[in-house]
């Protein structure tokens, strides 16, 4: 999805980074699905969490991710670090597609979700005319990547399209315009604690792309602190 927002080219910016990187082919699949191994990946790259205290604790079980899965390594550190959580029973399901939605909360989180007062996050949201699609958990964490710039409008129609599979280019688009903030520091939102607190995520069952499990029970993610 082409964003409105004009941006030097995302994946030249990605790939110079050393963020993301071409197929055994040389092609980046812009249109290919982020799944939850991917994510982890990128997180651990963009936010060097292999740095942290947390991520040198010992191994913790996956049933699903095997030690010779080439994400294993990313997806141990974004568990022991609090960045990604697990399912039930300690599984990752590591091949599950994440929606933008679901993308964008977690980066968030890993940046720094600005703590704003409920009517400061609806103010920003109200913009988009598909914000009501957003899940009450991921609303906030929203409300700071929109207000950060890290999220492609379509353009057009403003929407931000919060539960459509999260795209390699989506991908690209926020981690470049991650990149652009680190050189030129923003704002805090008006009314924002800028200390950053745990969001319940509820569990998305594996058997509904992009929907939501009202009868699931939430796993507490902590944010790490920003930028860090």
């Amino acid at each position: 999805m082409v964003g409105s927002q004009e941006v030097g080219d995302p994946i030249d910016v990605v790939l110079q980074a050393g963020l993301m990187a071409k197929d055994a082919n040389g092609n980046f699949n812009a249109e290919g699905i982020i799944s939850r191994a991917e994510l982890a990946s990128i997180l651990v790259r963009t936010f060097q969490l292999e740095r942290r205290n947390t991520a040198q604790k010992p191994d913790i079980p996956v049933p699903d991710v095997e030690q010779s899965f080439w994400g294993y390594n990313a997806i141990q550190t974004v568990l022991k670090t609090g960045t990604m959580s697990g399912y039930r029973d300690g599984l990752f399901f590591p091949n599950q597609r994440v929606t933008r939605a679901e993308a964008l909360a977690i980066f968030a989180q890993a940046y720094g979700v600005f703590q704003l007062p409920e009517e400061s996050v609806s103010e920003i949201l109200a913009a988009y005319p598909d914000a009501v699609e957003i899940p009450t958990w991921a609303r906030k964490s929203m409300a700071t990547a929109l207000y950060e710039k890290f999220v492609n409008i379509e353009a057009g129609s403003n929407k931000i399209n919060p539960l459509k599979p999260m795209t390699r280019w989506d991908m690209a688009y926020i981690l470049s315009r991650y990149l652009e903030r680190q050189t030129k520091p923003g704002s805090v939102p008006d009314g924002s604690n800028s200390t950053p607190a745990p969001i319940d995520i509820p569990i998305r069952p594996v058997s509904v792309p992009g929907g939501n499990n009202p009868n699931s029970e939430p796993i507490d993610i902590p944010i790490p602190p920003p930028g860090n």
